[in-house]
């Protein structure tokens, strides 16, 4: 059972992990350690296949190189952390430590919204202008669709740690998550925090439904484009070059919502649930999208198959 921790001037605070559910920590970072571990592995061999084979040096192909750039950058900020607490019992974290994490955290979740954002528009200009694909998406244009994502994520969330520092925190320093997610930190300040509030909603508001309408926009154009093709291979085809988007755009989205939602209105949602739920998703995209591009991306299942096969071939002749 975890008590109030007071340390002078709160120069740490107490991340409790996963309240009510301390005994199951060691369990609970089983996954944790899968998932982190299928982050490393499958974007790291994205990352390789893409840049080897020259045949993949396309806009689709460099934007999920970027996402799984970020996914591993998401993953890292948090799982190790996570895995502290679970394996090691080290639960106290540098005030200023806390509040770097804090803001890595959604800068990249904000970098990773915009980038399927991007890889929306990618699908749009493919099937609803194939002729002029390579001419609208230059390799310029690509390059600063990912760096306006990463400067819209700067500019948004950097705000955030400094209207936390201001804050005054009184008796309460035990931060009941795994990780410092914004709002956590926010609710134990002793002072008014109606402004830390108010900017938390308009971001969340900005990027995820934002993000979610513009998407949004982009699949209308996309399927009303589809269902004007006269053969039904070709619209299944089509269709097929989203799939592995569509799913990506779902298991980011879905959770994400879930977790802004009772944080506001979820009153009745056991903490220890929204906790792991809130733990737990930004892990999942990242271990996930390898596995469903590699799957769903013919080009990129073909060049991880002849990957393997070269080396068993190297194998067998040694």
């Amino acid at each position: 059972m975890v008590g109030n921790v007071t340390l002078p001037g709160f120069s740490s605070f107490f991340l409790a992990g996963i309240p009510g559910l301390e005994v199951f920590h060691y369990w609970l970072s089983i996954p944790v350690c899968l998932l982190y571990a299928l982050t490393l592995i499958g974007n790291g061999l994205i990352v390789f296949v893409i840049r080897g084979e020259s045949s993949l040096h396309q806009p689709m192909f460099f934007f999920l190189c970027m996402l799984a750039f970020d996914d591993v950058a998401v993953a890292s900020t948090i799982a190790p952390r996570m895995l502290d607490i679970f394996w090691l019992d080290s639960h106290f974290i540098g005030f200023d430590v806390c509040l770097a994490q804090m803001c890595l955290i959604h800068t990249f979740c904000c970098i990773q919204s915009g980038l399927l954002v991007a890889m929306a528009f990618d699908r749009y200009v493919a099937i609803c202008y194939p002729l002029h694909y390579a001419t609208i998406l230059t390799t310029p244009l690509v390059i600063k669709l990912g760096l306006l994502s990463v400067a819209r994520a700067i500019i948004m969330v950097f705000p955030s740690p400094l209207l936390v520092k201001r804050l005054r925190y009184c008796t309460q320093n035990i931060i009941r998550h795994t990780y410092c997610e914004h709002m956590a930190v926010v609710k134990l300040a002793c002072s008014n925090t109606s402004i830390n509030r108010v900017y938390g909603i308009l971001v969340s508001f900005s990027v995820i439904f934002l993000d979610i309408g513009l998407i949004s926009v982009s699949y209308v154009k996309i399927l009303q484009a589809v269902f004007r093709l006269s053969s039904k291979d070709a619209r299944s085809k089509a269709l097929g070059t989203c799939a592995a988007h569509i799913f990506t755009i779902l298991v980011t989205y879905v959770p994400a919502l879930f977790s802004f939602l009772t944080h506001r209105i979820g009153k009745r949602v056991p903490p220890s649930l929204h906790i792991i739920i809130a733990s737990i998703y930004p892990l999942v995209p990242p271990a996930v999208n390898p596995l469903v591009y590699g799957v769903k991306t013919k080009q990129i299942r073909g060049q991880v198959v002849l990957l393997f096969l070269r080396k068993k071939d190297k194998v067998s002749k040694n």
